[in-house]
């Protein structure tokens, strides 16, 4: 269940880790992509530790949707609008409830409606839906996340930017899909399901 408290530590160790990770993040997106995703990434990190700092929001909804609108404006390319309405839909269910399983369905739903992607394009989605039944089953581990992740390496983008490189896209692990690791294992690391 999300808390104030949790949610908080969660954003904060998701930042950490883009930090720690936006040059690998990049040098994913370099052959498929931008390569600008960890940078961009980064950027949208920052500017939520920021707004949360000096808005110091005292409810998660207050917390989930000043995370969205900071992505929603500061990282570029498509990652902004798909992590923004990911944490906007969940923002906007968290009036009603704290649970996990329903707040990342509801982000989940989000991204797909924004995004027209599905399971098996080579996306983020390849990640939030695998994590959201293992959210929903009880089952949510590291090791099911890196695999999700892991999955994505083989596919053929249809979806996105790295779909303009065709069947050049396999081999690599889509760096949505990597950034959406970050968020849910660090998740984890904050205490969120427990």
């Amino acid at each position: 269940m999300l808390t104030v408290e949790n949610t908080l530590k969660w954003l904060e160790l998701f930042d950490a880790k883009i930090q720690a990770e936006k040059d690998y993040l990049s040098e994913l997106d370099t052959p498929i992509g931008d390569g600008d995703h960890g940078n961009n990434m980064s950027r949208g990190l920052l500017a939520v530790h920021d707004a949360l700092t000096k808005q110091q929001p005292t409810d998660v909804q207050g917390i989930l949707k000043t995370t969205a609108m900071m992505l929603i404006s500061k990282v570029g390319g498509a990652s902004g609008p798909l992590y923004g309405t990911a944490f906007l839909e969940m923002a906007k269910l968290s009036s009603t409830t704290l649970e996990v399983g329903p707040l990342l369905a509801a982000g989940l739903e989000g991204i797909q409606k924004r995004g027209h992607a599905q399971v098996g394009e080579k996306t983020l989605i390849d990640v939030w839906a695998p994590v959201v039944k293992a959210v929903e089953d009880g089952t949510l581990d590291v090791a099911a996340i890196e695999a999700a992740v892991e999955s994505t390496k083989d596919m053929q983008a249809t979806k996105g930017r790295a779909s303009y490189v065709g069947e050049r896209s396999i081999g690599h692990v889509d760096p949505g899909a990597a950034s959406s690791g970050y968020l849910f294992t660090t998740m984890l690391m904050a205490g969120v399901l427990s």
